[in-house]
């Protein structure tokens, strides 16, 4: 899976002419916030873990970290980030273009109530240089979502 994938993805579900390519890499939440000319907060992450049964994707705001204690509260299972190098066998994208757009068949998305503090926020699009803007409501509308869940804390701020 890839760009394409995703593409046909929102083009099927009518925002084929949303999606936005870059000169620059959005791989990291820096970097596409650089880009996009947006605080890193408005960047959808899409995160690979591993959950009870196999891979999972969990969408959140880029200034966010994944809550350890709210993850094995939810799922029952320690998280585990997937490794690199199996990422893209097991969600159908890559690192850097991860997003809950076209992933591989039975890779249930979550959308993280982080979101939700942003009237727009831009997941990537299946590759480095590539996002598409869109409201929460369209998000819903864009995922096959497994539901909203609560799974991350703020970022760490320095004293």
């Amino acid at each position: 899976m890839s760009f394409a994938a995703a593409q046909a993805w929102l083009a099927e579900r009518g925002f084929q002419g949303r999606i936005h390519r870059f000169s620059g890499s959005s791989a990291t939440v820096e970097l596409a916030a650089h880009e996009i000319g947006v605080e890193p907060a408005r960047i959808a992450k899409t995160m690979a873990v591993t959950g009870p049964e196999g891979p999972i994707l969990i969408v959140a705001a880029g200034d966010v970290r994944l809550d350890g204690g709210k993850f094995k509260r939810t799922f029952h299972v320690k998280p585990h980030f997937i490794a690199p190098a199996d990422v893209e066998a097991a969600v159908g994208h890559a690192p850097g273009g991860v997003c809950p757009f076209g992933v591989k068949a039975g890779v249930p998305v979550y959308l993280d109530l982080s979101l939700k503090a942003y009237p727009t926020v831009w997941p990537a699009c299946g590759d480095e240089s590539s996002g598409v803007e869109l409201t929460l409501d369209e998000l819903e509308h864009a995922v096959v979502s497994a539901g909203w869940v609560d799974l991350t804390r703020p970022p760490k701020t320095e004293l």
